[in-house]
């Protein structure tokens, strides 16, 4: 008499690991064993209205001065630099004009040439940069500090006035338009990034 075949039943999964180990996976993720996600309960408490832990006065300290309108315009000022240096570097490759001389259209340029007239034109671009994101960063950490909300319209503003200022050196209509283009252009990057 031949043994009987065995049965496609709970002892299956027990002889292959395989389905063993997926069966149990699948139980924790999506069955009646699966628990609350690690580090929710910490974010469920601390919304709860349980204290969160007391910070150190040096965590303090830290705090209030990243968040200072000076370190902001600081901040600003460095990447505008960095910013503005490379864009201008790279407007200076691909510009046809670099380094010739225009007493001389003739004479081809050294590479020592056109390398000082790509650090000339970055460093040029690189101060600018640094000078508008400093106006900019510093004007819309003071317009949030009086208004004392956080939205798209502290942006607007600063926007509005970093342009006029900047456009006002050259009269009042370039000021009017510096400040509307500043202010749109702050508008759609602000829409953008919240």
């Amino acid at each position: 008499m031949a043994a009987p075949s065995p049965s496609p039943s709970a002892g299956s999964e027990e002889a292959s690991p395989a389905g063993l180990q997926y069966s149990v996976l699948l139980e924790h993720l999506v069955g009646e064993k699966r628990g609350p996600r690690p580090g929710l309960e910490t974010a469920a408490l601390a919304l709860a209205g349980f204290p969160s832990p007391v910070k150190s006065a040096e965590q303090k300290a830290v705090e209030r001065a990243m968040e200072s309108c000076t370190f902001k315009a600081a901040l600003a000022c460095a990447g505008g630099f960095v910013l503005g240096g490379a864009f201008g570097v790279f407007t200076a490759g691909i510009d046809t004009n670099v380094g010739f001389d225009p007493k001389d259209p003739l004479c081809t340029p050294t590479a020592r040439e056109v390398l000082k007239d790509m650090g000339q034109r970055g460093m040029s671009y690189a101060k600018n940069f640094a000078i508008v994101g400093a106006m900019f960063s510093c004007t819309e950490c003071l317009v949030e500090s009086y208004r004392g909300k956080s939205d798209w319209k502290n942006s607007v503003m600063s926007g509005c006035i970093t342009g006029g200022a900047i456009g006002f050196r050259a009269g009042a209509k370039a000021g009017l338009l510096g400040c509307g283009g500043f202010a749109a252009f702050s508008a759609v990057i602000d829409y953008y990034l919240r």
